[in-house]
């Protein structure tokens, strides 16, 4: 199979040059965004707009560049993503919209409208067929996301406590599930309490939407109700003690796999376009309502047809680059007997997987892991 061609750009500036929207529309142009054929089409760019409370998610900045380039080829953009599984600002459409705008994702900042894909409650989807899929036969995904005629990605490449990282088959894949789809992914692997270290703080049932935890007035520890809980992994990020472990270790390669499955029924039959931006690299997902220092440094913005290619390059360009001091991947791998994995992503969050993703993407056609890097 011939390589898949990714390109990339530096966030390096000089006085009086470009601006960083400028040098992405730039990189866009070069990978080829304008070979596709938008002219008169709704063109669905999906971003995550960031919970309220985190500050790592992209800038609208970025999100106004690849609009106007849309405009300027004719199509017509706008903005989307689906909404949560969990509590938080982006369970619901309209505390969707409204967590959007306070991130500065409004139509008069990004020039065109924001759309939630899968409705007012989260409930207006549509069954898509995942041509080759081997965990999910259809995938559900929101309705507007499957109504455009072309599809976009922009992607905050960063760490995640689960998935090792959220990239483009993230973005696409968790990110164009409705809530029914977000589930489906997730309802692999439940976790359980060590008792020994839960400290009651109730931090946990905050993140918890399905009564999946419940608190013990008696012991004054948490349990798990193994018949609502969907396994999203929500609490295991909101534990501070490591009270919180799940139970099957394959979980996170299934949810690995379903999410590459997901990634192909939105992208299967239609154009589509991918770029990711490794820039405030934080350890944990922009779902969280906080961001911890980054894991990385800012290395660049990247571009490509193939969403496979896209993350594998971007992981490859991660896994090479120098760990940030005090964070907190240094701070794990400072503590006595860690064990060094040789791997970025698992060194953050042991408790993580990535690789799986990638090799189940390929098994099943959605792209290929051996690329050509172009710098521009």
């Amino acid at each position: 199979m011939e390589q898949s061609k990714v390109y990339f750009t530096d966030f390096r500036t000089t006085a009086f040059g470009d601006g960083l929207p400028a040098k992405l529309q730039k990189l866009l142009r070069k990978a080829g965004i304008g070979t596709i054929d938008m002219d008169g089409k709704f063109v669905a760019v999906k971003l995550h707009f960031g919970e309220l409370g985190n500050i790592s998610y992209l800038r609208p900045n970025y999100a106004r560049a690849v609009v106007d380039l849309i405009k300027e080829l004719g199509g017509k953009p706008f903005l989307t993503d689906c909404n949560t599984m969990y509590p938080g600002s982006r369970k619901n459409a309209l505390e969707h919209l409204e967590c959007a705008w306070q991130n500065g994702f409004t139509p008069l900042t990004v020039g065109c409208p924001v759309i939630i894909g899968d409705g007012l409650k989260g409930t207006d989807d549509i069954s898509v067929p995942v041509v080759g899929g081997e965990y999910v036969s259809e995938a559900k995904i929101g309705r507007a996301v499957m109504d455009a005629d072309v599809f976009i990605s922009l992607t905050h490449f960063k760490g995640h406590e689960m998935t090792g990282f959220g990239g483009a088959i993230k973005n696409i894949g968790m990110g164009c599930g409705s809530r029914a789809g977000k589930t489906e992914q997730h309802s692999n692997g439940k976790p359980h309490i060590a008792k020994e270290r839960c400290r009651g703080c109730r931090r946990c049932l905050r993140e918890c939407a399905n009564n999946g935890l419940v608190f013990d007035e008696n012991t004054k520890k948490m349990q798990v109700d193994q018949e609502h809980c969907v396994g999203c992994s929500r609490c295991l990020g909101a534990c501070n003690f490591d009270a919180i472990e799940f139970n099957d270790s394959n979980a996170n390669s299934i949810l690995n796999c379903k999410m590459a499955e997901y990634t192909k029924a939105v992208v299967d039959g239609r154009p589509h376009f991918h770029i990711s931006l490794i820039v405030d690299v934080s350890p944990n997902c922009d779902c969280h309502g906080e961001n911890d220092t980054p894991i990385l440094p800012d290395i660049g913005m990247f571009a490509s047809f193939d969403p496979l290619a896209l993350d594998q390059a971007c992981a490859d360009a991660c896994l090479a680059a120098e760990p940030m001091p005090h964070s907190q991947l240094t701070d794990h791998l400072a503590q006595p007997g860690f064990q060094d994995h040789q791997d970025h992503f698992i060194n953050s969050a042991p408790e993580s997987e990535w690789r799986s993703c990638l090799e189940h993407a390929e098994k099943i056609g959605l792209g290929n892991r051996d690329y050509e890097l172009i710098p521009l």
